[in-house]
This record gives structure tokens, C-alpha cells and sequence, in this order.
């Protein structure tokens, strides 16, 4: 592609995302499902130490087995089930385990069910894959670079905005005189953003087959 200053900046690049329907949807889909994710950079440290009296050298054990479940689900899972399922089918089932297991984490009572909710939670590690192959299928070889970088632009607005919620949220949530249990509503909105982004991926996903059923009976 040859170069213009229209699309060298991260405004130009979103523009892209406007050109297909099915991509818009799906950018949309990326900002809420990092905009959910960053509660973990926000809030859980202090949530973890605060609810459960978890200490730094336990709170890393947790974050390193969530980093190795990660690597499971996109080094190894996600590429059979694609291959059985499609990768709308497993997108969608991605998000919905995701958002039912940080559900599952802000509800949990104890420390135990907080670890075993990483499992369901570690579901959503199979969305960013299958999200990234289905939008570049929608856009020519020459714009796989603009989409990167658009991809990159929501990925950042995301990671301004949300902490920045997250830490609020999670601020008023433990304020003097709050049940404990409360401390935990900045996973459930999390679980609430990653459902609406399930849902819009499920919207998206249908829509885009139903298109593909027509092209092809018409060809």
C-alpha cells in the first residue's frame, strides 16, 4: 500500500474499522473484551490482598498460572477446536466462559473458588485469536498492517479508560463501613462488559453467516 498521512496516525487507522460491518462489530468486540481485562492491572492486587489476605509471593503464583493457562488455551486448544468448530463458534464460547468465570471471581467467598474460576475465566484466551483471523479475512493483504495498528489504537484506549474505571470503581467499592463482599463489583461489571461483548460477538458471528449462506447459494 502506498503511503499517506490520512491513515499514519492511529485516528487514520480506526478509520478502516468503518469499512466493513462485520469488522466494526468486531473492533467493538476487542475494546470490551480489553476493556474488561484490565481489572486484573487495576484492581487485583489490592483486591486479593484485601478479601482473601493473599501475600505478594501468592498473588504471583496466581498470576503465573493464569500465564500458563493462557499459553494452553492459544498455544494449544484453540487451534483444534477451530478446526472442528469455525472460529465464530469458538470466539463466542470464549467470551461467555470468560465472563461467566470473573463473575465467578467477584462472587467468590473464599480463596479457593477465586483459583478455581481462573479455569472457566481462562476461556477467553481463545477469543483474541479467533477475533484477529476473522478480521483479517475482511480486509486485502495490502491493509493487514493498518489493521494491526487499528487493532492497537482500541487496544490502548482501552487501557487508558479502564483502569481508570476499574480503580474507581474498586476505590468505592471498599470504602469504610462496606461489607467485604462488596470488594468485588469491579469483576462483576468486568463479567457485565464481557457478556455484552459475548452477546455483540454472537449478533456479529450470525449476521456474517447468514451473509455468507446467501453469497454462496446466489454463486
Amino acid at each position: 500500500m502506498a503511503f499517506a498521512w490520512r491513515r499514519a496516525n492511529p485516528l487514520g487507522a480506526l478509520a478502516l474499522l468503518r469499512s466493513h460491518s462485520e469488522l466494526a462489530g468486531l473492533a467493538t468486540v476487542t475494546f470490551l473484551l480489553h476493556f474488561a481485562h484490565h481489572v486484573f492491572s487495576a484492581v487485583f492486587v489490592l483486591y486479593a490482598g484485601y478479601r482473601y489476605g493473599w501475600t505478594p509471593w501468592q498473588v504471583g503464583t496466581l498470576l503465573a498460572m493464569v500465564g500458563v493457562l493462557d499459553m494452553i488455551m492459544q498455544g494449544v486448544v484453540v487451534g483444534p477446536l477451530v478446526k472442528r468448530f469455525g472460529d465464530r463458534a469458538v470466539m463466542v464460547a470464549g467470551l461467555f466462559g470468560g465472563a461467566a468465570g470473573i463473575a465467578l471471581m467477584g462472587l467468590a467467598p473464599t480463596g479457593l473458588i477465586f483459583v478455581a474460576a481462573m479455569f472457566p475465566n481462562a476461556l477467553w484466551g481463545l477469543a483474541m485469536p479467533t477475533l484477529q483471523s476473522l478480521m483479517t479475512r475482511r480486509v486485502s493483504e495490502s491493509e493487514q498492517g493498518q489493521l494491526q495498528g487499528a487493532n492497537m489504537s482500541v487496544a490502548s484506549i482501552a487501557g487508558i479508560v479502564s483502569p481508570l474505571f476499574f480503580g474507581a470503581v474498586y476505590s468505592w467499592s471498599v470504602a469504610p463501613g462496606l461489607p467485604v463482599a462488596r470488594s468485588g463489583v469491579s469483576f462483576l461489571i468486568a463479567a457485565l462488559v464481557l457478556l455484552a461483548g459475548a452477546l455483540l460477538g454472537w449478533v456479529v458471528a450470525r449476521r456474517a453467516g447468514r451473509e455468507e449462506k446467501a453469497a454462496d447459494a446466489v454463486a
